[in-house]
């Protein structure tokens, strides 16, 4: 669960997500992070905490035309993009920058060379394309299917099941076997989110479906494909087919239905229809004896259609996608046609960001590692890393302490429970060891050349971590990301430098507004430990059922509460909230902000706090949620995001007695519980 990024991430995880960060003015024109005084009073807390905290925020804030979003998220990520852009455009100004700084700054400076983009026009692209059209029978289309695998999938980011090759790879340590990396398989093959979009029965997926149909059509059209409407409406066919037998975004999360480890000679008899040695080869993957399957249904499923689907379908599928995936590095026509589909019809974003913020997401995503170290060794202070590990170690304690005072817990439980916090490796700011680039060539003038050499390079580092140490420390976030993550095969957490800014984080602020914000966040990635995901890993990563069953059917009744509550919220009269699908992330807020908060009041020691200080925490917690989303992109995150919409995210507080208080919060409003009805896990 983590806050969301948009390069892939490849480690099992458990992250914050809500829009995409922002910087300090995103709190409100003038307000200071947690004044209660700045609150709105057009509302009572009690009715509508989100537009309390926010409504002056929500009444003058626009969200920008190249955004389906904007929010405290979204707003550090502009300020933390626009400095980081500034670093490398000084870079590639610089004859004498070398080694990674110049890996970095040209593939900047061949991503913004459109000009040289234009002249080669599809030229770069044609390789890949004959090298499809070469395929003459299901041997070659296994080989090539194989070639195409990414590591790009993290199955328990909510946000992230789909992946546009057939299959998804994930490498990480087994569930069962925390010493050894081995990978997994995911489904895959979908161009647009989620199952639903194909399957769905209702005017608007029908519309979208029409809308993706004109969408491959006129990318094949670019890429000089004849009769692209029939060819289009086959790939849609195939996929649809592919859908089919996709499992739920609810079942992807449930981490016991993905543990099912098969053997190389398994899959002939489970999945027919590939030549798995074949494809494995194909995929740099003959070296792995066993594989964990994530959806055995939809590796089986498109197996079968490998086997039983014409061969010039496949192709078209195989090409329509390579188009589609290298749209950004190709000429204008392809990328404004990619954003037509995925911008405007599938989020409701108006305008397609500006040229540079493109160029820095692709550079993100091919050296995120070293544009983190850029951006640490400049932008990041070093007391920040030190405050923020001692907020970090109060809010464990904090978490601890309220293990400790659980009276349903029984006492083996209760010691399991405390192993997890003890082993915790928590990451603030950056890697202990960075990632290298070296043997990475990039070219100042070939952005298309660098993007598909990136993608080979970033994915053999993938494969070749089957042959080496699980490594505890390693991080699946890069420092300029603004997100936070627990992992819980590593039993650790990321806390990436971007986020370390106002909203969440002001060295300026008072305690109680910086525990309430990035306090809250912090304790959010520990509870992530022990919710209904985490809670089934011991502290050495295995999936292992830890607890005794009068526990976890106690745990299982609370969480059943929370499910209840989120499934009643409904953002549009026709979509509601999916209360199984956000539980994860809700016990995370709930436990996240519990914990803050004690950790909060012990930091004082017995000093004396300011009267309004439980209102500053409270409001801090609810401004870091600040959001606008256009309904396009919300209707789409009701349905595939394992988060809840933010609104619903900060009126966890309900459940949480010192709330009421510091509000004085009564009866008949419409947030109010009856203290039974409070949802109590950690």
């Amino acid at each position: 669960m983590n806050l969301r990024w948009t390069p892939k991430k490849s480690a099992l995880a458990l992250a914050l997500c809500g829009a995409t960060l922002a910087m300090a003015p995103a709190i409100g024109a003038g307000q200071a992070a947690g004044s209660a005084k700045a609150a709105s009073t057009a509302v009572l807390p009690g009715d509508d905490f989100f537009n309390y905290a926010n409504g002056e925020w929500l009444a003058k804030t626009e969200i920008p035309a190249d955004r389906s979003s904007w929010g405290a998220f979204a707003s550090i990520a502009e300020d933390t993009n626009a400095r980081t852009v500034k670093l490398i455009e000084a870079l590639g100004a610089d004859p004498h920058a070398k080694g990674e700084a110049r890996q970095v700054a040209d593939f900047y400076r061949a991503f913004m060379d459109e000009a040289t983009i234009e002249a080669k026009g599809t030229a770069p692209l044609k390789p890949l394309l004959a090298g499809i059209a070469a395929i003459k029978d299901k041997a070659a289309l296994t080989r090539a299917l194989g070639a195409s695998v990414r590591a790009d999938v993290d199955p328990l980011n909510a946000t992230n099941f789909a992946t546009e090759n057939l299959f998804g790879l994930w490498i990480a340590q087994g569930l069962d076997d925390p010493q050894h990396n081995m990978p997994y398989l995911l489904q895959g093959g979908l161009g647009m989110p989620d199952r639903a979009y194909y399957l769905t029965d209702s005017p608007r997926m029908a519309e979208l479906r029409a809308k993706y149909l004109q969408h491959i059509s006129a990318m094949l059209a670019l890429a000089g494909y004849a009769d692209a409407d029939a060819r289009a409406a086959k790939v849609l066919a195939l996929e649809t087919s592919i859908a089919q037998s996709h499992a739920t975004r609810e079942d992807s999360a449930d981490i016991l239905k993905a543990n099912n480890k098969w053997s190389v000679k398994d899959f002939a008899a489970k999945a027919p229809g590939i030549d798995w040695p074949a494809f494995f080869k194909a995929a740099q993957l003959q070296g792995a004896h066993s594989f964990m399957v994530w959806h055995p249904s939809a590796v089986t499923g498109a197996a079968a259609l490998v086997g039983s689907v014409d061969l010039a379908t496949w192709k078209d599928f195989l090409a329509f996608h390579q188009i589609n995936q290298h749209a950004a590095s190709l000429p204008k026509a392809f990328a404004d046609q990619r954003f037509a589909f995925n911008g405007k019809a599938l989020s409701g974003t108006p305008q397609q960001s500006l040229r540079w913020k493109r160029a820095l997401a692709a550079t993100n995503g091919a050296l995120d590692e070293a544009v983190g170290h850029l951006y640490v060794d400049r932008f990041f202070p070093a007391d920040h890393k030190l405050r923020l590990k001692q907020m970090v170690g109060n809010i464990v304690a904090a978490f601890s302490k309220r293990i400790d005072q659980l009276d349903w817990m029984a006492p083996s439980t209760r010691a399991q429970a405390q192993e997890k916090l003890k082993t915790l490796y928590v990451g603030v700011g950056y890697p202990d060891r960075w990632k290298s680039f070296a043997g990475l060539k990039v070219s100042p003038s070939d952005a298309f050349g660098n993007t598909l050499r990136a993608e080979q390079f970033n994915y053999a580092q993938q494969v070749a971590k089957l042959k080496q140490k699980v490594d505890k420390t390693a991080w699946a976030m890069p420092p300029q990301l603004v997100n936070a993550l627990n992992l819980p095969l590593q039993n650790a957490l990321n806390f990436p430098a971007a986020i370390l800014q106002p909203p969440f984080f002001d060295p300026a602020a008072t305690d109680a507004v910086n525990y309430g914000a990035i306090g809250s966040v912090i304790g959010h990635e520990i509870s992530h430990s022990f919710d209904d995901q985490g809670a089934q890993f011991d502290a050495q990563g295995r999936l292992r059922d830890w607890w005794t069953k009068e526990d976890m059917d106690h745990f299982k009744k609370e969480a059943a509460k929370l499910v209840a509550q989120f499934s009643a919220y409904k953002p549009f009269p026709d979509l509601a909230v999916n209360g199984q699908l956000t539980l994860s992330e809700n016990l995370a807020d709930l436990g996240g902000v519990a914990a803050a908060y004690d950790a909060y009041h012990a930091s004082l020691a017995g000093k004396s706090m300011p009267a309004d200080a439980d209102q500053q925490f409270f409001i801090g917690y609810a401004r870091a949620w600040q959001t606008k989303v256009r309904e396009a992109s919300m209707r789409q995150r009701v349905l595939t995001d394992g988060h809840a919409p933010a609104q619903y995210r900060t009126a966890i507080v309900r459940n949480l007695d010192p709330w009421y208080k510091a509000f004085n919060v009564q009866p008949g409003q419409a947030l109010f519980l009856a203290p039974a009805e409070r949802v109590r896990v950690w």
